[in-house]
């Protein structure tokens, strides 16, 4: 709700000026800041709220329990008591009537054992369900399962009532506990059932420690016969006892007839009954809210309430209290007698609990208190108080405990009562937390920034309060800085004496001193004196060891002309000024008035001088200390916050003649009421006449004059302005006594959640409702027109409700939106906005007559979005000669096309007379009157008629069309066929000159090539599906022992692979994990790669062994792959590794040249027909400069900011990013901390600029509502504009993924034979045909092709005549192998070589970068690599295959090329098999070596559980086939030893 307010018109002089309108709004709305008040919200209604030392703050709710940090903002833990993932009540909870207490399905929250060793802090939670179960749980983590639990330890009825605390005795911790277990009424009774033994019971002892929260021998106290049900508020501890307060309470008709007591036992490991005592907090007050034990001054805070249940009591000024009792005087007084509990032995005679009075200075009276918290804060009481009308006061109590009248420290916004209990940050004392239906927040316990002066701060005497000199500001003392000194910090108890003040005194006729009053003698300061006219120095000095600073400036003729001077103290990193003016030193009359403005008051002249002159009389005394003479004891009354302070009269008359009755309104809102009238008789009779006001009891009241005696009856007065609460309100006459007039309300201003409905017509007239609160304040309602200025309007308002008729807007435009707006005083509150639509429009009706006695009337409007309710409409039939009949308002029913309004006329006889006569309808919407004609019913013959006229002057334009179009259509084919053949021979040429010119500038330095770490290459040469396999931490040495069987492993991988249902993923993944833990044992694991490869060879003998290794369907295929990449990683960093980046790199670079469709991805220049933009549009190169602004931040930064880019004009905004963004990249070598998705574009034309997007209200939208993404040639940038980079404010998501609904430059179908960029080419769009483009391909190829070959040579190159250790290793085993498999056919070793090392590993590379550098690689760059891997495999090929015009441009590209390629390859296995043979140490020195690097590099443990979970899968055929194998039996007992070890450590985990 925004504020807005105009200057109100002089009001009547009254007495009573409390603050200035703004002033007042402004300290009102001081508490109400949100900016530093954190807010959780949870599902339900809070329940209860506890804050531990160290682990953050507890919220019960519903049926779940909340972890917060302290700052509110995040949930560390939570816990579903009721049902998982559900957090709502098992049993609705209606809110009770106030002050009744309310239900909680949450009873006890307990942090307890903070700080205590193993297990650590505990929280003990107390519930209804399971019959009022209490668990504890370790404080850390609420997902944590219970350590404790117990049943029927807390009640079991939402409504009853649990208090309990926490405390060592002996060696244990006990709860002591006390609750409501039984609900005498039967409605509730039947809920839950507690055992028998529980139903009499009120304070029980519980060991904490226990198995199970058992009550043990002696730990209950059972309640008395006729005690009846007890209502506990709170537990605490006090000098060796544990103390309840509590009070008798009937829940069924919520009255408490007694008043409530203080039950007290010792605090023991069983119960022993230590009395009672009632507690007297005033007449009536028997319900008690809250409870606060301020431990430090051995005093006991509570709210007491009487009840104001409807036909009982309403709530006054004086229903609430807070009473303070001293604890010594309780202790004393408490006896141990039989009334309301059985105690185990008793003599008392009296029939009722000794009664203990509160400390009467410090009971605070107020209407609507909830809670109270007290604690001590620099020697002084501090009391924080909820109310319930969400308000948040502070009380400080002096030194002999009087209460000061309380600040509104905080206040919510919707009035929320405040919860019972109030919860201190437990590390900060400037924060409380304040919890309120669904909600809790963190507020500051003062509002120390409202006191603009030292004075002001430390005269305001609150303890959290203090001077920051550093920052010249009333603060905490935490946010001052070096607040630890004495010289920076000053608190309550230094005083208002101690703040720094600038005086000027005169001490001799020669010199004027200008002093630093109250400031300490450490200070080491500077102090200039300086006249503000001329700037000349009149003085400057420094301040000696231990002394203030102290300037003199000599008393001479010159310096009398200065009137204005400054004085300025300076103290190291703070300074204190102040100006004095004496322009008015010789008009003012008065010594102290004179003094105050630094001039000097001669005593025997009585006159007033300029400071740097001398008084004629020589003995002169001016601007001491205490200059001016006292004339005697003024006292002048001390005034009140409204009106000033009331002097009591002694004399105790009254007017007999004079009566009043009531006061009219009741409640007024917080800004005051100019209007208040007041009835009664002989009101003529009297003079003075005064109202007098009184709110909470240790406040100030208000007097205010009569405003105006109206007549005899009636008197007006002007009331001020409040904070909200509940006032008395007595009138006096002549000063005799005050004649009470009862209650008036002090509320908030009007707050509006809804206006309905939001449209209405422009006649007006219509019914229009507004909800929110506080509506019963409002002076007047006022519609707010651009046109017609502020409209009056009369309207009907209760406390939640307002209804008005909307005025009449005629002449208005049609549609307008206007503000409706409340009138409190002189402030104006936005409530909403009103629309105001076209009046409806009315088609015609038809009249029905089902039966002769009813008429039914159907009025067709046009559809629009108004809500017509019945109290809107009123219709009317004309039938006959104007004859009317009302008809009665049925319903309203919307259809596609038309609107019908039913009404019905009931209670005729001749209905369907009236049907056939009727002529017309009188409809009245509010202010419109609109008659509505008939639908008119035409015959039969009519309509044939007209449709045989229509059909043939149909086919006669059909004919004239089709003849027409006929010769168009020739027409336009010829000009289509001319189209194509120029433009055929336009590309045609274009592309052959592209070949033979285009030349593509290769970065020969592009910085230092992103190579990954070997620990992600692995995992994703391993892994491609990105497999976390981090993620656990067990001990599995036994496992790891037996994996380095040889035997057994092997073993284990045969019987896996017979296995059906052991997929070809599974084979992967076991051969996957089975590296990772045997990557340290790579000699171990080569050996084990050699015999499942011999076994391989076996199987595939059998059939055909070309096919040997060719896919991944073994676990020795996947494992070769993976000792490939762990041997071969350090070959593919340091040769291969950079010129495969710049291949990417150069790729990417070609493919950027030209036209890239950013939905699609395809472009004009790739390798692959599929990924070729054949749909190209003309395209040119657009060059910018481009300057980057404040990027870096760092201006010192070396970094050129203004470049020149070249972009194309088809290029969307974001294509243009990302180029400007690699020049950018380019030029400086570092990003500079510049990410691409935070920077944006700006046009510079001239003086305006320009933000580019490819999205905006300019963007081009094509048929069936498809957007076409902003290009720089939609922009018309031309060559040399300027664009600006900068960076966005705002945070900023993701990249933004194009749906369905938007396009580039591949257009949608129904567009293909139009032109979007303008109208002069508008049917002259060109004709594309795919084919045309393949010299694309040819020109990337030819682009990319000396850095493609360099990539080839570097693999197929033996560098210093060496091979690979692994590649010469493997291919020399594979040629052993062939020899004594007597395989004679060179063919095929060639394929096994070539299945194991390119196929399987340079092949996943290649169409791989990332996993070797640090990129993304595109779909459209897949694609491209794809075709270049095939290259690669195809010069491996030992099969000629004839390729003809129809084979696939993949194949044709390289055609020309692969002969050369296989020349080469061939030389290279010639070459590896010419080298000599590695020696068995060379080969186990190189492994061990790699063994050596990759340590710690995985989680091997990890691995090793991966690899269990397939072994337990097949455990019975692995464990059968080692029976069957001999040799293997120590490795069979392993296995099972293996299998005990996990299923115990099962058993032990945590479920």
């Amino acid at each position: 709700m925004e504020v807005s307010r105009r200057r109100a018109p002089p009001r009547p002089q009254r007495p009573a000026a409390p603050l200035p309108l703004l002033a007042y709004l402004l300290a009102l709305a001081a508490p109400g800041r949100g900016a530093d008040e954190p807010v959780w919200r949870s599902e339900q209604a809070i329940g209860a709220i506890a804050a531990s030392r160290a682990d953050g703050v507890f919220v019960a709710s519903g049926s779940c329990l909340d972890q917060l940090d302290y700052s509110l903002e995040h949930r560390l833990s939570r816990l579903y008591r009721d049902r998982a993932g559900n957090c709502t009540e098992p049993v609705s909870l209606a809110p009770p009537a106030r002050p009744r207490p309310g239900s909680s399905f949450s009873k006890l929250l307990l942090p307890y054992r903070e700080g205590a060793a193993d297990p650590g802090g505990l929280l003990l939670t107390g519930w209804t369900f399971d019959r009022g179960a209490c668990e504890v749980r370790p404080l850390g983590n609420l997902s944590l399962s219970s350590l404790r639990n117990g049943t029927e330890v807390v009640s079991c009825h939402p409504q009853g009532s649990t208090a309990g605390v926490v405390y060592r005795a002996g060696n244990g911790w006990y709860l002591a506990v006390a609750a409501t277990y039984v609900l005498p009424e039967p409605e509730t009774a039947s809920r839950c059932n507690p055992a028998a033994s529980d139903r009499d019971t009120a304070i029980a002892i519980k060991n904490t420690e226990g198995r199970s929260l058992a009550t043990k021998e002696l730990g209950r106290l059972k309640l008395s016969g006729g005690a009846g049900s007890l209502h506990f508020v709170d537990a605490f501890l006090w000098n060796g006892s544990v103390y309840f307060p509590y009070y008798r309470y009937n829940y069924t008709s919520g009255v408490a007839t007694d008043p409530p007591s203080m039950a007290r036992i010792a605090q023991s490991t069983v119960v022993q009954f230590q009395g009672q005592a009632a507690l007297v907090c005033g007449r009536g007050r028997h319900l008690l809210l809250s409870s606060s034990l301020v431990e430090a001054l051995g005093v006991w805070a509570g709210v007491f309430s009487a009840a104001t249940e409807e036909g009982t009591a309403r709530r006054s000024p004086a229903t609430t209290a807070l009473c303070l009792f001293r604890m010594s005087e309780i202790q004393a007084r408490a006896k141990s007698c039989n009334w309301d509990f059985e105690p185990t032995e008793h003599n008392c005679k009296e029939e009722k609990p000794e009664n203990v009075q509160p400390i009467a200075s410090s009971t605070l009276i107020h209407s609507d208190l909830t809670s109270v918290y007290g604690t001590v804060v620099m020697n002084r009481t501090v009391l924080f108080l909820g109310t319930g009308d969400g308000q948040l006061l502070k009380v400080i109590l002096g030194e002999n405990l009087t209460s000061n009248c309380p600040e509104v420290i905080y206040e919510i916004k919707e009035e929320t009562p405040v919860f019972y209990k109030l919860v201190p940050h437990p590390k900060k004392n400037i924060y409380i937390y304040l919890t309120a239906g669904k909600e809790v927040r963190r507020i500051r316990v003062a509002n120390c920034s409202k006191h603009e002066s030292c004075v002001a701060c430390l005269a305001a005497a609150d303890p959290h309060c203090g001077w920051c000199h550093a920052l010249q500001r009333c603060t905490f003392k935490d946010d001052c800085v070096q607040s630890e000194s004495s010289e920076n910090w000053l608190d309550i108890l230094s005083g208002a004496k101690k703040c720094p003040q600038i005086h000027i005194s005169h001490r001799s006729r020669e010199k004027t001193t200008v002093t630093l009053v109250g400031s300490p003698s450490l200070w080491h300061s500077e102090c200039v004196v300086k006249s503000v006219d001329s700037g000349r120095e009149l003085c400057k000095a420094r301040s000696p060891p231990n002394e203030t600073c102290t300037c003199s400036v000599p008393a001479r003729a010159p310096h009398k002309d200065v009137l204005v001077v400054n004085v300025t103290f300076s103290f190291g990193s703070w300074h204190l000024s102040k100006r004095f003016d004496f322009t008015t030193c010789s008009s003012l009359r008065e010594c102290p008035g004179c003094v105050r403005t630094g001039c000097a008051w001669c005593n025997r002249e009585s006159r007033c001088i300029h400071p740097f002159t001398a008084c004629r009389s020589s003995d002169d005394n001016r601007n001491r200390q205490e200059p001016c003479p006292v004339a005697g004891d003024k006292h002048a009354p001390s005034k009140t916050a409204g009106a000033g302070q009331l002097k009591e009269k002694a004399r105790n008359r009254t007017n007999p003649g004079v009566q009043v009755f009531s006061i009219e309104p009741q409640k007024i809102s917080t800004l005051g009421k100019s209007n208040v009238i007041v009835t009664g008789a002989n009101f003529t009779q009297a003079s003075d006449i005064v109202m007098i006001l009184k709110g909470t009891s240790t406040c100030d009241k208000d007097v205010v004059q009569v405003r105006h005696v109206l007549n005899d009856t009636h008197l007006k007065f002007s009331l001020p302005s409040s904070r909200k609460e509940m006032k008395d309100v007595c009138v006096q006459f002549d000063g005799g006594d005050c004649a009470s007039l009862g209650p008036l309300s002090y509320i908030a201003l009007p707050h509006c959640s809804l206006v309905y409905p939001a449209t209405t017509w422009v006649s007006g007239g219509q019914n229009i409702t507004i909800m929110g609160r506080n509506f019963d304040v409002i002076d007047n309602l006022i519609i707010s027109h651009e046109l017609k200025g502020n409209i009056n309007v009369s309207e009907y308002c209760v406390a939640t409700h307002c209804w008005f008729l909307a005025p009449s807007l005629k002449g208005s435009k049609v549609r307008t939106n206007v503000t409706v707006k409340l009138r409190v005083q002189d402030t104006y509150l936005d409530c909403g906005t009103l629309q105001y639509l076209e009046d409806p429009r009315f088609t015609g009706y038809r009249a029905d007559a089902e039966v002769d006695t009813e008429l039914e009337v159907k009025i067709l409007k046009e559809n629009d979005n108004f809500n017509i309710s019945k109290k809107d409409i009123e219709i009317t039939l004309f039938h006959g000669e104007n004859k009317q009949l009302n008809c009665s308002f049925e319903n309203i029913t919307r259809n596609q096309d038309l609107t019908t309004i039913l009404c019905k006329i009931k209670g005729i006889r001749t209905a369907s007379s009236i049907a056939s006569s009727s002529k017309k309808v009188r409809v009245r919407l509010g202010y419109l009157e609109l008659y509505v004609k008939q639908e008119s019913v035409l015959s039969n013959w009519y309509y044939l008629i007209v449709f045989a006229v229509l059909f043939l002057l149909v086919i006669f334009v059909a004919v004239v069309v089709t003849k027409h179009k006929s010769k168009e259509l020739s027409r336009k084919q010829s000009q289509q066929l001319e189209l194509l053949e120029s433009e055929l021979r336009k590309e045609i040429r274009d592309g052959f000159a592209e070949l033979q010119m285009d030349k593509l500038d290769v970065v020969d330095s592009f910085g230092t090539v992103p190579f990954l770490d070997y620990k992600h290459f692995a995992l994703r040469t391993f892994f491609p599906e990105n497999r976390d396999a981090n993620n656990k931490n067990e001990s599995l040495m036994a496992l790891d022992a037996l994996i380095c069987n040889k035997s057994f492993l092997v073993t284990v991988i045969h019987t896996l692979e017979k296995q059906k249902n052991f997929s070809v993923k599974d084979r992967c993944l076991f051969a996957s994990f089975l590296t990772i833990v045997l990557q340290t044992k790579l000699v171990y694991l080569t050996s084990i790669l050699e015999v499942l490869t011999r076994d391989l060879m076996e199987q595939s003998s059998n059939m055909q062994p070309k096919l040997m290794l060719r896919r991944t369907e073994s676990v020795v295929e996947k494992l070769l792959t993976n000792w490939m990449s762990v041997c071969l990683s350090g070959f593919l960093r340091e040769t291969v590794g950079e010129p495969f980046y710049l291949l990417v790199t150069t790729l990417n670079q070609k493919i950027n040249k030209g036209p890239v469709d950013v939905i699609t991805c395809k472009a004009l220049y790739t390798l692959n027909e599929d990924w070729l933009l054949w749909q190209v549009p003309e395209f040119s190169t657009v060059a910018l400069n481009v300057v980057f602004e404040k990027i870096p931040e760092n201006e010192s930064a070396d970094v050129c900011r203004s470049i020149a880019v070249n972009v194309l004009d088809c290029d969307t905004i974001g294509q243009a990013k990302e180029k400007i963004f690699q020049a950018f990249l380019s030029k400086n070598g570092s990003p500079y901390g510049l990410q691409l998705n935070e920077i944006c574009l700006e046009l510079q034309v001239g003086t305006r600029q320009k933000e580019l997007l490819d999205i905006d209200s300019s963007s081009v939208i094509l048929e069936d509502g498809i957007t076409k993404l902003n290009t720089i040639g939609h922009y018309e940038i031309s060559n040399g504009s300027t664009i600006k980079v900068f960076k966005k404010i705002a945070n900023f998501t993701s990249d933004v993924e194009y749906s369905d609904d938007h396009c580039h430059l591949i257009l949608p179908d129904s567009e293909a034979l139009q032109d979007v960029q303008g109208k002069r080419h508008r049917g002259k769009h060109k004709f594309k045909v795919k084919e045309m483009y393949l010299t694309k391909l040819l020109s990337t190829k030819v682009a990319i092709h000396s850095v493609l070959e360099k990539l080839f040579r570097s693999i197929w190159s033996l560098p210093n005549s060496r091979a690979p250790f692994a590649i010469k290793y493997f291919f020399d085993f594979l040629d052993a192998q062939a020899e004594n498999k007597k395989i004679t056919d060179p063919d095929v070793v060639h394929i096994w070589k070539t299945n194991s090392l390119p196929l399987r590993f340079w092949v996943n590379i290649l169409k791989n970068p990332q996993f070797v550098f640090d990129i993304k690689k595109t779909p459209h760059i897949d694609g491209c690599l794809s075709v270049i891997a095939q290259a690669f495999m195809d010069a491996f090929s030992l099969a000629e295959q004839p390729l003809g015009k129809e084979a696939p441009t993949n194949k044709l590209l390289y055609a020309k090329d692969i002969p050369t390629y296989k020349e080469e390859v061939k030389s290279y296995y010639k070459a590896i098999r010419d080298l000599p043979p590695l020696s068995a140490s060379e080969m186990e020195e190189f492994l061990t070596q790699e063994s050596k690097k990759h340590e710690n590099e995985f989680n091997e443990e990890v691995a090793l559980t991966e690899i269990y979970k397939y072994i337990v899968k097949y455990f019975d055929e692995i464990l059968n086939k080692l029976e069957r194998e001999r040799g293997l039996e120590e490795a069979q007992k392993q296995l099972l030893h293996v299998k005990v070890l996990f299923e115990e450590k099962r058993k032990c985990k945590w479920m």
